[in-house]
């Protein structure tokens, strides 16, 4: 069976920590609190991290299908015909911003978007007007095992909303709305009010539930406005929200990997707003700030972490896909570090977050920047590093680089009726003056185009 990163997230354990020997490939450039990354390292790293995550998305996706690899080789030329759905999700956004920054010509883009919207509209076999978690890319057919995941579809959704609103395109703009008024999303509660996890046509759903803060905001929020099959608000409000406290930070979350603070930010602009609960912004804001202390505090027996050198989240490891993070502490951590974690957190933490990235590509760079940016995971005490590329992971480095950068990604898709809606739904409210938190962290501010 395919897994996917919330089966790894409900099934890791906690691990002990290890202390391997130094590899080979990293022992002479272990990164010490203080050093100064190599002359290579320069103002254009996002640019880069852009355009390499660009053609990971252009190269790696079906012509026909418009589907997008779930992993590829970072270097290219991989042939395996597994794609998530998620991916793609992240992969038409991807065109957006590329179409933007002039990656490829605006009619190349455009034609790319329009054969994509129009297979998933109208040849990619549904559930309930959902598409299964993991497809064969050059059909749209479900992979062996896998899974309806209503977070996933959230994802696929996203990103052809996205495109809805930045393509003048009668066609795109047709199919886009096509493919998000046709999902049933009550049938996905299973006569509850918080989501199934997913359903397989062997077993039906599973008894677990979407039921606390995670990515999952996304998720309710488009089910919330949908104009065809909508669900209560209660729902909204049946998720659990509780606290974690770490040192002189609190903030609402579960136990669980960095992304669960990123994934939905990547589309939905929480600044200046909130719900009864919470400024889910700042609360991301507080999340990173807590994840980089962690780190910074695993550094007696890790000595690749620093404060200028962190970021761990699910991914892959030298023991295969891990779902790991803190605080607390989550899985087996053994000084893997994961680029797309402090990418992902580029709109909270500007500054510190890009300095991590010209850390690594300055330090680490000949043995984990390849054609598509950043390997997935590396190890510096192990010399491991991995040799592919994950569709979420790029996906979600070269979202909140556009979003640190010009915000371009959130003034898109908030642009959409529906997402208005679904906020007010919820309960959301306005916030007067500017976040304090993001104006002191933008880009703008830093004179970073």
């Amino acid at each position: 069976m395919t897994w996917n990163r919330r089966q790894f997230l409900r099934t890791a354990a906690t691990g002990a920590a290890l202390f391997p020997l130094l590899g080979k490939g990293f022992a002479s450039q272990i990164l010490m609190p203080g050093d100064a990354p190599s002359s290579d390292s320069n103002i254009s790293l996002l640019d880069d991290l852009q355009r390499a995550s660009f053609e990971f998305f252009w190269n790696e996706a079906d012509l026909h299908t418009g589907l997008v690899r779930d992993r590829a080789n970072a270097d290219g030329g991989d042939k395996r015909m597994g794609s998530s759905i998620a991916a793609t999700g992240f992969g038409l956004t991807a065109l957006c911003i590329g179409e933007q920054r002039g990656y490829r010509s605006h009619a190349e883009i455009t034609a790319r978007v329009r054969r994509s919207l129009y297979f998933l509209a109208h040849q990619a076999p549904t559930v309930h007007g959902f598409l299964y978690h993991f497809v064969e890319m050059d059909s749209g057919k479900r992979s062996i095992g896998s899974e309806v995941s209503p977070i996933d579809m959230a994802i696929l959704l996203c990103g052809v909303l996205t495109c809805r609103e930045y393509f003048h395109d009668a066609q795109i703009r047709r199919d886009a709305t096509t493919l998000y008024n046709r999902v049933e999303w009550p049938w996905a509660l299973n006569q509850g009010e918080t989501f199934a996890l997913d359903w397989t046509p062997e077993f039906g759903f599973s008894p677990l539930r979407w039921d606390a803060y995670c990515e999952s905001m996304m998720l309710y929020l488009l089910a919330m406005g949908s104009p065809t099959h909508p669900i209560s608000p209660r729902c909204w409000h049946s998720i659990k929200r509780p606290e974690i406290v770490y040192e002189d930070y609190r903030y609402i979350s579960t136990p669980a990997p960095l992304f669960i603070h990123q994934f939905s930010h990547a589309w939905f602009d929480f600044r200046n707003k909130r719900d009864q609960y919470t400024n889910y912004f700042e609360n991301s804001v507080i999340a990173s700030q807590a994840h980089r202390q962690f780190c910074a505090s695993l550094n007696t027996n890790f000595p690749c972490y620093s404060e200028d050198v962190w970021g761990i989240t699910a991914s892959d490891s030298s023991a295969g896909y891990v779902a790991w993070g803190g605080p607390p502490m989550q899985g087996p951590i053994d000084g893997t570090l994961v680029p797309a974690a402090s990418a992902g957190s580029l709109p909270f933490l500007y500054n510190e977050s890009y300095e991590v990235l010209r850390n690594l590509r300055g330090y680490y760079g000949r043995q984990i920047w390849k054609r598509y940016g950043f390997v997935d995971a590396f190890n510096p005490l192990t010399g491991w590093a991995s040799t592919d590329v994950l569709g979420i992971d790029v996906g979600i480095s070269m979202l909140m680089s556009e979003n640190a950068r010009s915000q371009m990604v959130w003034n898109t898709f908030m642009r959409n009726r529906e997402v208005g809606i679904a906020l007010q739904k919820a309960g959301f409210h306005s916030l007067y003056g500017p976040n304090p938190a993001f104006a002191d962290q933008s880009p703008q501010a830093l004179s970073i185009g």
